[in-house]
């Protein structure tokens, strides 16, 4: 069986057992129909009870991020910058993704040099898990990225059931960061559904980074497990941004069918994917505009 026959497959199989759990809500993916509401890469967006308005689009800079660089970084700064400005002026995207694990803060910090800061969002995320690793990581990314403020900065990768006793010394140094005005929101992005459940009946989230894709590829749970607790998030004003949209690429031959199910979820501020390529960037946001 080829590759593409069996992922077909392989998400009609899931998207089979979705819908008999989840009704309709999620059901656009599997058509080719439009989904009721309309969308773009361009929509303003508020992030939960954060205040925080952006675009529904983010430029995620951390596709094979790790050890300080990404296929974003890697194709060099003139490329990123140029990938960047593009989503901006072309499409409208004003919220950039980035990580101290991607690499990624330089390339924003250049970026910015051409865009007005306060039109732009910038969210990164530290792996620090002391107190004091965490307070030079805010100081450092602000150097990093050119900028007073950071919008938003979530505490990266977590797994734990019990991150938020585990990390509270992080916590609270993002807490102060925010009560100085150096940062205006604080969250996580969650790899295991034990700690997406507690970020999801943690208050101190604000922000959350989520997993979410129709056929359950490097997610932490099966997509209507996944999608019940981002509901739960949803209803406390929490702002919940999805990521692996694309299944890290498994789906990038059905971006279509990837976003409508992400719009349809119901459960989504935004999505942030990791386009590598201008013209990967605007047929996403045409595959927005169409869902």
């Amino acid at each position: 069986m080829q590759r593409r026959d069996f992922l077909a497959k392989s998400a009609q199989a899931v998207g089979a057992t979705f819908l008999s759990r989840a009704a309709t809500a999620n059901a656009a993916w599997l058509s080719a129909d439009p989904l009721p509401v309309k969308f773009k890469a361009s929509d303003e967006i508020v992030l939960g009870h954060t205040g925080i308005r952006t675009s529904r689009l983010a430029m995620g800079t951390g596709s094979i991020g790790w050890h300080g660089a990404s296929n974003q970084t890697r194709m060099g700064m003139d490329a990123f910058v140029k990938l960047a400005l593009n989503g901006y002026h072309e499409n409208g995207i004003r919220f950039f993704d980035s990580a101290d694990g991607y690499g990624s803060h330089p390339y924003i910090a250049q970026t910015l040099k051409q865009l007005p800061r306060e039109k732009v969002t910038i969210l990164t995320k530290t792996d620090n898990r002391t107190a004091a690793g965490a307070r030079a990581d805010v100081e450092r990314f602000r150097k990093e990225l050119g900028v007073d403020m950071i919008d938003i900065i979530l505490v990266h990768v977590v797994t734990e059931a019990d991150w938020n006793t585990r990390y509270r010394g992080v916590m609270d140094v993002l807490s102060e960061a925010k009560e100085k005005g150096i940062i205006r929101a604080h969250g996580v992005s969650c790899h295991s559904i034990q700690a997406l459940r507690a970020a999801a009946a943690e208050p101190w989230v604000e922000v959350d980074l989520a997993r979410l894709n129709p056929i359950g590829r490097y997610m932490d749970a099966d997509p209507p497990t996944v999608i019940s607790v981002l509901k739960q998030m949803k209803d406390q004003g929490k702002g919940v941004i999805g990521m692996k949209i694309m299944g890290q690429g498994d789906l990038r031959d059905k971006p279509g069918e990837a976003v409508r199910f992400a719009m349809g979820s119901g459960v989504l501020d935004a999505i942030t994917v990791g386009a590598e390529t201008v013209e990967e960037q605007n047929s996403l946001a045409m595959h927005i505009a169409a869902a």
